[in-house]
């Protein structure tokens, strides 16, 4: 038997009923009837509802047709509802399997020329299964019960409404009929759970219209025509993007934080961090010991301490052969975790056998101090230590601090952690908290001018092409050959990247094409003169260029003869160095702090706690030491590792001064895989990313606290994948208004890109260099910020191709055109007369302001004024964050992602790199179509006065001309009032013939015709 499934994912732009609506859709197919959920006060509803229907046999299918009508529930009971739209769809249009069906895009009709207009679309997907690929479980018949399966989806829903009353009216032939069924319903939606994988999604399928990407993503959206509809249908119709996932979404939340709470009942010491949930700590700081008795034969004692807390048990390093050792270690004792009152601190002697028990210390931990971070740090004092049985001897003493603080103490990222506890001396830095600073960066430029006297070493050198290559680290320059001469010029500038505090020498040689290197000159950063403006350019310079050969290598005295280069070198302090796109920088300050502005505000980040993290080590049981990596500015801060949990609970604030509010702060999760031994080489493991956050600073309000979990996509092979979600407090306080508010008029950038613009192709390669020196940089610290946690900070692959991230900007400029879309059918609208009473208005105005031209600009910034105020009642209450389906990654197929994230050059067999060109032919092929109409509009602009044709010229110069003289006879008011009037005739004036002056335009000659 085959199955019918209608997917029905979702529907937009209603007509509303009574100012809203609350839409459910109906589809009947073969006299079986089923019914999605009602969406309550929703005009642009998301249902996501399968719905399945039996059929005899599949070749029936071509002959019978799927009515998809949407209701809008008055009363919530179904006896009472308003027709929305319907769509009719031919079964023979319907695709025989899942993986050809695509999701579609359907205007919705009217169910005839006498019923009121109708508005919207619905976004359907329609396939049938054929026997065993069936398994959905069937629908109930009309008047039938409820059919059950064991082969059901994950989640299914059974509708109780035992009786529904359908009044269904429909006009035949002027006469009203009522239609009125008794039956009993099932539908089945398909789960969207958190832990769910993505069901895989279609093959790619090219249409044939727009530029040729491919339609199976729910926002790239066809115009069906091979379904039954009043009127003509237009064979491509580009919608918004749909509404994203909820999944994918925001959720506020409302954590016990000091700043909201305002001290009540909260103790006011938590000032200083009052974005973060107080976690309070039991410190414990080892320092030294002193006499301990000697415990083994030879008379020697490797003495090391163990602190016990319940089950868990610290152990400081042991230092061999010492009466007096010292330690300086603290551990730190969650007070969630706390199993017991009584606090031991032993210290034992380390043995090849069962370690020695040396002496031991007790403290009950009511009588331990509290520490608030305000006062002095806790003086550690010496302690005698007791036997087993209580008792003192000369044991020795041991010197310990013990007392109770939070996360706000300055020992707690220093702190061996509770729930480090099986982690060793050696990786315990790993999982630490640390702030980095990423190196001060600048450009360097190197103008190459010429030399003098080049001289070949070989008789093989002389007639070479000769050229001067420039080294600065990694990275290298080379200028353009030059015809070989004894002096010559290429006047060529080649820019690098230099980071302080200039350690690297510039290596300049002049070659020839032998390969032979007729001299060498060696330069350090640090004696190359800074610019700070383009107004006064550094003299060029003469140098001496050095043999280069293996017999001169250890010689220090001068040759006579040298030859010698002009070169003109600077350090340009003026620009600010890219090491991130500038669509989400978070720094745009020049490198010299000369030139930096001053701070106007203060940004407060509070990372609290992550939920329903998967498990990212599926070989080590199933867990995730999960960190967090957070960048704005030159400041990089990581949190420390929490170990072998789903549910990590940071609470840590850190604070940044903010210099343009036009700039992001980005937060990355990650997984530590270089704990316990994991990745002892560095190149075989990498910390793997769990997801990442960009916020915006522009679009937060001054003063107020944001709290939201934000769900941490990454995209992989197989598509989107949701990690988990990560809980944020951001705050951010403005401290000087004018200069805030200033900043918007000022350039985004230094003056010097301005001034003195760079390359695009050169700014980005010195991007992608300065993303390896900072990268390079982070990595040489204790704990190191791994390069791969960098790269995906600062998005190193973002310039890559991606036909994924092509289509998203691609929709994004439909988006915007659709303003421009609506404003044109308005104004279609209004000179068609299709609201009588809008057009009266609009032709009032127009006389209004013909007669009064002085009100013209007036009225357009008052209608901007009051647009704005209008639209405050519904601006965003949340923080920007990914988008998954502005993104187009929600149904990317997975060529598309292998091709994204494929390296550069390719490493894919040659028929796939073949398939994807031919793909990427096809879509250049309708991008050059549709930059080739664009030409020819403008050329046939051009033709008006060119004389290519010169009848249609001497008709247009003539009608210039008579119209000059019109116009200068006639009062402007009375030219205006006629265009206006004649513009917004009454249709019965108009023809449905185009208009003479568009025939006129279209009949110009243009050079499409003169291309080969």
């Amino acid at each position: 038997m085959t199955k019918l499934v209608v997917e029905i994912h979702d529907a937009s732009h209603l007509m509303p009923k009574d100012g809203s609506a609350s839409p459910y859709v109906e589809v009947e197919f073969d006299g079986q009837k089923q019914r999605t959920q009602t969406k309550q006060q929703d005009l642009n509803p998301y249902w996501n509802e399968k719905l399945v229907f039996n059929l005899n046999n599949s070749e029936e299918l071509e002959r019978k047709t799927i009515d998809v009508v949407v209701y809008n529930d008055r009363n919530g009971g179904h006896q009472h509802k308003n027709f929305l739209g319907r769509v009719r769809i031919y079964g023979a249009s319907v695709p025989l399997s899942e993986s050809a069906a695509t999701i579609q895009r359907y205007p919705l009709d009217k169910r005839g020329i006498f019923w009121n207009a109708i508005k919207g679309d619905i976004a359907l997907r329609i396939y049938a299964l054929e026997g065993s690929s069936a398994f959905y479980p069937p629908p109930p018949q009309d008047g039938g019960g409820v059919v059950e399966d064991a082969q059901t989806v994950p989640l299914q829903e059974i509708n109780t409404n035992n009786i529904i009353q359908d009044e269904e009216e429909i006009r035949v032939e002027g006469k009203k009929k009522k239609k009125r069924e008794k039956e009993v319903r099932t539908f089945h939606s398909l789960g969207t759970g958190a832990h769910e994988s993505r069901p895989a999604p279609p093959p790619p399928s090219v249409f044939t219209g727009g530029f040729g990407f491919d339609a199976k993503a729910p926002v790239v959206t066809k115009t069906r025509t091979d379904f039954a509809q009043a009127g003509p249908a237009n064979m491509m119709q580009m919608q918004a993007p749909m509404r994203q996932n909820p999944e994918y979404g925001l959720v506020e939340t409302r954590p016990p934080l000091a700043a909201r709470l305002r001290y009540r009942g909260w103790d006011k010491t938590s000032s200083t961090y009052d974005l973060v949930e107080q976690m309070q700590y039991l410190y414990v700081s080892v320092v030294k010991a002193r006499d301990l008795p000697v415990m083994d034969i030879g008379g020697s004692l490797d003495p090391y301490v163990e602190v016990k807390l319940g089950n868990y048990k610290g152990i400081t390093k042991h230092i061999e052969k010492n009466q007096n050792p010292v330690w300086e270690q603290i551990f730190a004792f969650s007070k969630e975790r706390v199993q017991s009152n009584v606090l031991e601190v032993t210290v034992k002697d380390k043995d090849i056998g069962k370690d020695d028990f040396v002496g031991i210390v007790t403290f009950d931990l009511l009588e331990v101090p509290i520490r608030v971070p305000p006062d002095s740090p806790l003086a550690p004092q010496w302690y005698r230590l007791d036997d087993k049985k209580g008792e003192k001897y000369k044991l020795g003493e041991i010197m310990l601090a013990v007392w109770i603080g939070t996360q706000a103490d300055e020992a707690f990222p220093e702190a061996w952690h509770s729930d480090a506890h099986n982690i060793s001396h050696s990786n315990l830095s790993n999982t630490r908290s640390k702030v980095y600073f990423s190196p001060k960066l600048y450009y360097l430029r190197v103008e190459v001018i010429g030399a003098q006297d080049l001289i070949p070493h070989s008789e093989k050198g002389q007639g070479m092409d000769t050229f001067v290559k420039v080294h600065l680290g990694n990275q290298l320059r080379a200028t353009r050959p030059c015809p070989p001469r004894a002096s010559p010029e290429w006047n060529e500038e080649l820019m690098f990247v230099a980071s302080e505090p200039f350690e690297d020498e510039v290596i300049i040689t002049v070659e020839n094409r032998a390969p032979e290197i007729l001299g060498m000159l060696i330069l350090s950063v640090r004696d190359i003169p800074h610019r700070y403006d383009h107004i006064r350019p550094h003299e060029p310079q003469w140098y001496n260029l050095h043999k280069h050969s293996v017999e001169d290598t250890n010689k220090k005295h001068s040759d006579k003869f040298t030859s010698k280069i002009l070169l003109r070198l600077c350090v340009d302090a003026g620009y600010h160095v890219l090491d991130e796109s500038t669509h989400f920088s978070s720094d745009l300050q020049p490198s010299s702090r000369v030139l930096q502005k001053p701070k106007i505000g203060v940004l407060e980040l509070g990372i609290l706690s992550a939920r329903n993290l998967l498990p990212m080590k599926g070989k080590d049981g199933g867990t995730t030491d999960a960190y967090c990596v957070v960048k704005y500015g030159n400041k990089w801060v990581r949190t420390r590792t929490l170990l072998d949990t789903l549910a990590p609970r940071w609470n840590e604030q850190y604070t940044w001064d903010v210099f343009d509010p036009c700039t992001v702060i980005t937060v990355g999760v990650f997984d530590n895989c270089h704990i316990n031994g994991h990745g002892g080489k560095e190149h075989d493991t990498r910390d793997q990313r769990i997801g990442k956050v960009r916020i915006r600073l522009s679009t937060l309000e001054t003063d107020r606290i944001y709290t939201h979990y934000y769900p941490l996509l990454v995209l992989q092979h197989s598509g989107l994948k949701k990690h988990g979600e990560l809980q944020l407090a951001l705050r951010f306080t403005c401290t000087a208004w004018a200069n805030m508010v200033t900043q918007y008029g000022k350039p985004l950038l230094p003056r010097m890109h301005y001034l003195q613009p760079i390359s695009f192709r050169q700014k980005d390669l010195l991007r992608h260099q300065a993303m390896q020196i900072v990268a390079a940089r982070l990595a040489r610290s204790e704990p190191p910020l791994r390069h791969e946690a960098v790269e995906y900070m600062l998005d190193v692959d973002y310039n890559m191709f991606s036909l994924r991230r092509s289509k998203a900007n691609f929709f994004r400029i439909m988006s915007l055109l659709s303003g421009i879309t609506a404003i044109c059918k308005w104004i279609n609208d209004i000179c068609y007369w299709r609201n009588p009473i809008t057009t009266c208005l609009v032709h009032i105005l127009f006389l209004i302001l013909v007669c009064y031209p002085e009100l013209i600009l007036p009225t357009i910034f008052l209608y901007l004024f009051v647009i704005g105020i209008w639209n405050y009642r519904f601006r965003p209450k949340q923080p920007p964050h990914m988008d998954a389906r502005l993104s187009q990654a929600e149904f990317t197929h997975e060529d598309e992602l292998d091709e994204e994230f494929d390296s550069f050059p390719t490493k894919r067999p040659a028929d796939m790199v073949r398939m994807r060109y031919d793909r990427l032919r096809s879509v250049a092929g309708k991008v050059q179509t549709v930059i080739g109409d664009l030409a020819s509009q403008g050329e046939r602009a051009l033709a008006l006065l060119s004389w290519r044709d010169p009848r249609a010229t001497a008709i247009f110069i003539i009608f210039s001309l008579i119209w000059a003289v019109f116009i200068y006879v006639t009062p402007f008011q009375v030219v205006a009032v006629l265009v206006g009037l004649y513009l917004l005739r009454h249709p019965r004036f108009r023809s449905k013939l185009p208009s003479v002056p568009f025939n006129f335009f279209r009949r110009l000659p243009c050079k499409a015709d003169m291309l080969v």
